[in-house]
Parts: structure tokens; C-alpha cells; sequence
């Protein structure tokens, strides 16, 4: 009974660039290791954050699926707020459950629920559909299956995290999770453990050796506690933003109404748990890693390559056929103008509700988000990366 999770940032100071400082890190950390990791800079102006979330979605794991889905905007808000020197962060995560008597034996009981992905609306969803059933949990194979099928960065410079949880030995399986782990340091990847229940047993049962062997944090969780939310003197305020915000959106596109009815479906899964969740949704939807260039005009307008000549009157909502281009143009700039603004209301308002939280909340360092944030700060000072205060 497992749940495995990835996630990834953070930055460093003016005088060294990210990339020198992350291979003098990459260096020290693999000094005794005869594997060798090629270093390629595709985008020098970008720094890459890629989460691999391994979800065990056995009988037991029902509360860590729980927090998941309960945690996931928090978890996203704490990653937006990575630097690494002026690039630009880029967040992918990817999804995969397994342990899962449904799933086909085949294949090791594991599925691909979603490759790396930049869309939060996507993620959301599919990790709300998640349901756990019996099966046979194997985590050596599941984190073989991810390195092996993911579209992993090259760079040393990118932050390259796995995550898995789980509470059976960690040694289950045909594949011997030291050979992914072997396997995982040739690609630059650091394999993070969460074991759901006592942290001895956790060490007990290979967890930690699992996490050590690529220099990887290993953290032992109460899956079953439930998640508090906390509720602040601005909640209101910015989920009235938000209904704003929404207003914002032009669809565009063969799928354009369907994602648009999927980012709503998503305000409505978030608020399931209750409206300071909600909140935390509504600032990830403020933030830069919250973008829909597939199907909103607004975002698709930002892009280089983006020629509005280019798309069709029959792909446009109801609304705005008829329009000319030019009319056309002028409305996409007034809702890119009024979104801005929204934003930056909301990126200050939870400025003020982010101190809140800090002066009324008890520590929270034994559930799923601490386990990840934790292991993803520490990881990415590594890299040069650094977070907001």
C-alpha cells in the first residue's frame, strides 16, 4: 500500500549563475559514483522543476490520497515562490498510480495517469478521479517505469524529483530498487521516500535506503491525519477575485469549452474540502505556473509564435464571432489588462494571509506536504535555488 509523489525548486545568490554553482554540487554529491551525467542547456533562460508524483493507490492509502488532493494548491502556491538568479521556473509534474488490483499485472500493476504536465486544471483532475483498490505494490518498478517513460530534462542545472509513498517493504517486486536507483543517478534524478507510519519501521523496511542511495530525503507521515485548513480575514475578498478572474477567460478551440468547464469542475473539487482551499486554488491561479495557452486566448496571446490571424471564426465562443480582428485584438488586451490587475490583488492579499497562517498554525511536519516541501527546498539549494520569504 503505496503512494509515491514528486515535486521540485529553489535558488541562489547574484555573483554565481545557477549553472556553475549546481555543477560544483553535482560534482561533490557524485565524487564516488562512476556514473556519469551529461550536461545540456536547452533554454539558458529557464530553470526546470519536474515532479514525478507515484501515488499507491492500494486499500490502506485512502487518507494519503486524501491529503493529496486536499494539499496539492498549498503545494503548488510554496513552489511558485522558487528563484533561481533572473530565469524563468518552469514547473512540470507528472502522475502515476500503482499497487492497484485494477491495473493491469502486466504491466506491474502501474498506470501513467499523466506524462509532465503544465496544466494544474489536468493534474487536479486526475488526481481527484484516483479511487484505491487491493494489489500488489512494487516500488522498485514503478520508479523504473517513471525514469524510463518520462520526458526527464538533461540538465544537471534542472531540479529532477521522484516522490513515493507507501507503508509495504519497499523491497516488493521484480525490479530491485537499487537498480533504479542506479538507474535514476545516471539521469540526474533524486528518489524522495514517504513511509506511512513509524519512522523506525519505515528504516526497518528499506525505505530510507531507498532515498539514500540518491542522496534523496526520507520522511515518515501520519497518512491518515486530515488536513487543516486555516481560515483567514481575506479569504472572502480574494475568492470574490477569483470569481472575477474566471471572467477573464476566452475559450478558443476544438476543446476550448470543455477546459473551460474543467477549470470550474476544479474550483468545485477544491472547495469539497473547504473554502480556505478554495483560497489556496485561487492564489495558484494568480501565480505563473497557472497557464492555459491550449485553449484561452489570453495566455495563448503571450506566446511568441501566437498569430491571432491564425484562428477561425467557428473556434471562437459565441460571443465574439462576427468581431474583426481588430475588435477582436482590442478585447483580448482589455481581459489580459483586467487579469493583471486581478492578480496582483491577489498576490497581495495572500502576502497578508500567508503571514496569518504562519502566526496561527502548529507545525505541521508529519504529513504530505511538509514530507515534499521539505525535500524539495533542501534538494534545490543544491541547484541554486532559493524561495521568496
Amino acid at each position: 500500500m503505496k503512494t509515491f509523489f514528486v515535486w521540485t525548486t529553489l535558488c541562489i545568490c547574484i555573483h554565481f549563475s545557477c549553472n556553475a554553482n549546481h555543477q560544483q554540487n553535482s560534482e561533490l554529491a557524485l565524487q564516488n559514483q562512476t556514473h556519469k551525467i551529461s550536461t545540456t542547456k536547452t533554454d539558458p533562460n529557464t530553470s526546470n522543476i519536474q515532479v514525478a508524483l507515484l501515488l499507491d493507490t492500494s486499500n490502506s492509502m485512502d487518507g494519503l490520497i486524501e491529503q493529496a488532493k486536499a494539499q496539492l494548491w498549498e503545494i503548488v502556491n510554496e513552489l511558485s515562490y522558487a528563484r533561481c538568479g533572473r530565469n524563468k521556473i518552469k514547473l512540470q509534474i507528472a502522475l502515476y498510480e500503482y499497487g492497484n488490483d485494477g491495473l493491469p499485472s502486466t504491466e506491474g500493476f502501474i498506470r501513467q495517469v499523466l506524462p509532465f504536465s503544465e496544466d494544474l486544471d489536468e493534474i487536479s483532475k486526475e488526481l481527484f478521479a484516483l479511487t484505491t483498490n487491493g494489489g500488489n505494490e512494487f516500488c522498485g518498478k514503478v520508479i523504473n517505469t517513471s525514469i524510463n517513460q518520462l520526458d526527464w530534462k538533461k540538465s544537471n542545472d534542472d531540479l529532477k524529483l521522484i516522490f513515493i509513498a507507501g507503508n509495504e517493504p519497499f523491497t516488493q517486486g521484480p525490479t530491485n530498487y537499487r537498480d533504479a536507483a542506479t538507474d535514476a543517478l545516471e539521469k540526474g534524478i533524486t528518489i524522495n521516500t514517504i513511509f506511512c507510519g513509524n519512522f523506525r519501521q519505515g528504516i526497518d523496511t528499506k525505505w530510507k535506503h531507498g532515498a539514500d542511495l540518491t542522496y534523496g530525503e526520507y520522511s515518515a507521515i501520519d497518512h491518515n491525519h486530515q488536513t487543516v485548513h486555516i481560515a483567514t480575514p481575506y479569504d472572502d475578498v480574494i475568492l470574490q477575485l477569483n470569481h472575477q478572474l474566471n471572467d477573464t477567460y476566452i475559450y478558443y478551440g476544438s476543446r476550448g469549452a470543455q477546459k473551460r468547464s474543467m477549470q470550474m469542475e476544479q474550483d468545485r473539487n477544491a472547495k469539497s474540502y473547504s473554502e480556505a482551499n478554495s483560497v489556496s486554488r485561487a492564489v495558484s491561479k494568480s501565480s505563473g505556473f497557472y497557464k492555459n495557452e491550449s485553449w484561452d486566448l489570453i495566455d495563448a496571446a503571450k506566446e511568441d509564435d501566437f498569430e491571432l490571424e491564425e484562428i477561425a471564426e467557428e473556434q471562437l465562443p459565441q460571443e465574439l464571432k462576427g468581431k474583426s480582428k481588430g475588435e477582436l485584438k482590442k478585447h483580448i488586451e482589455e481581459k489580459s489588462a483586467k487579469r493583471k490587475e486581478i492578480q496582483q490583488k491577489i498576490q497581495e492579499l495572500n502576502k497578508k494571509r500567508t503571514t496569518y497562517i504562519k502566526e496561527n498554525r502548529k507545525k505541521e511536519d508529519s504529513n504530505l506536504e511538509a514530507a515534499l516541501l521539505n525535500a524539495i527546498k533542501k534538494q534545490g539549494k543544491k541547484k541554486s535555488f532559493s524561495w521568496e520569504e
